[in-house]
């Protein structure tokens, strides 16, 4: 017999924030660690009255679901361990998700599960979607190969597209579903594929000390967007490769909105809170503190890690590990110590995580219209 899934009790409060006077509501307040989806993804659903989030409540990385602003608790997967950045809601209303090397969709009403594609000796990392949500892709790891898995979500056409680098956060274009956004690791950092593996492309030319990092779509403009951090929030033309800068600021993890018209962000050294900036301007409005322990001693620096950053991670932490499998919670942070902030469907709210407690919640905080 399957394990039955758990239901809690509302841990709803809700505060004003100290600097904005904006109301902002804690969602879980257990012991245990919770936060909402990664900042490329949404977290509520699309009537705003629920939100995913991954938490440790049961002793390992699992999906649940809460009403908002107050409601009971669900667990919504059961079984192994999944990837606890890998949640990402589809138009349908079903939740893809990350165990190991297998991308799978879980439907929150019913709680059935489907394993969409495996990849025997793999690693994946947090999978994509494209707008009609037709078709997925995910990082991959193998042994000394990586690159992007893509295909469609019936679980058909799925193939490899090997990359010399670690892939980092492929994306769908928004209007153009059969090119692939992606982040090489090191730099330069962004490239470009078509879904089936043709016509690969690097967007832009830096070194290790750019660093370039968190690019995404500008909404459905069909542009990028990106941080070099920690000094501006640039644009890229996708058809001319003409960057901009949109801001001069410390921004961190970037979501813009639908329209392209705003860019939600975090801050570190210093963070300052969870911000809006205006795309056209570059005016920014500050929406509350995170109060956010925002873990990585990266942050601290203006380049790429380096192996040297890894090696005297590895020395610190004492552990017998390849430099490439360790430290990395202490070169960029516990990422569950990130805000990343996201929107809701309306963008009338925003979800993010914070450890201000001691221990990561999820969090939401009312903004109005962008």
């Amino acid at each position: 017999m399957s394990p039955t899934p758990a239901v809690w009790p509302s841990e709803h409060s809700s505060f004003l924030d100290p600097a904005t006077g904006a109301r902002v509501h804690q969602i879980t307040a257990g012991d245990a660690i919770s936060h909402p989806t990664y900042f490329l993804q949404r977290a509520f659903t699309s009537d705003n009255r629920a939100l995913i989030f991954t938490s440790f409540r049961t002793g390992s990385a699992q999906i649940f679901a809460a009403e908002f602003p107050e409601g009971p608790i669900r667990q919504i997967t059961i079984g192994a361990a999944i990837h606890p950045f890998s949640p990402a809601m589809l138009p349908s209303g079903r939740v893809l998700f990350v165990r190991g090397g297998s991308l799978w969709w879980v439907d929150p009403a019913t709680l059935a599960e489907q394993q969409i594609v495996t990849f025997d000796g793999a690693q994946f990392g947090e999978p994509s979607f494209s707008t009609d949500g037709e078709w997925a892709c995910v990082a991959y790891k193998r042994g000394s190969e990586q690159g992007v898995f893509a295909g469609r979500i019936d679980g058909t056409r799925w193939t490899t597209i090997p990359f010399e680098r670690t892939v980092i956060h492929p994306q769908f274009h928004p209007l153009e579903p059969e090119w692939i956004e992606f982040a090489g690791d090191p730099a330069p950092r962004m490239f470009r594929v078509r879904r089936e593996g043709t016509g690969l492309e690097c967007l832009y030319h830096h070194g290790n000390d750019e660093f370039v990092v968190h690019e995404t779509f500008l909404g459905m403009t069909g542009d990028l967007v990106f941080t070099v951090w920690p000094f501006a929030l640039r644009r890229m033309d996708w058809t001319t490769r003409n960057i901009t800068e949109i801001a001069a600021f410390n921004t961190w993890h970037i979501t813009p909105n639908r329209a392209g018209t705003a860019v939600l962000c975090d801050t570190n050294h210093p963070d300052e809170g969870l911000f809006l900036i205006d795309v056209a301007t570059g005016a920014r409005r500050r929406l509350c503190l995170s109060q956010s322990s925002n873990g990585g001693t990266q942050w601290k620096t203006s380049r790429y890690a380096l192996r040297e950053d890894f090696e005297a991670a590895r020395s610190a932490a004492q552990k017998n590990l390849s430099w490439m499998e360790t430290a990395t919670d202490t070169v960029y942070g516990p990422q569950w110590s990130h805000p990343h902030p996201s929107f809701s469907p309306d963008e009338t709210l925003v979800a993010f995580a914070s450890d201000r407690t001691g221990v990561a919640q999820v969090y939401v905080v009312e903004i109005g219209c962008p």
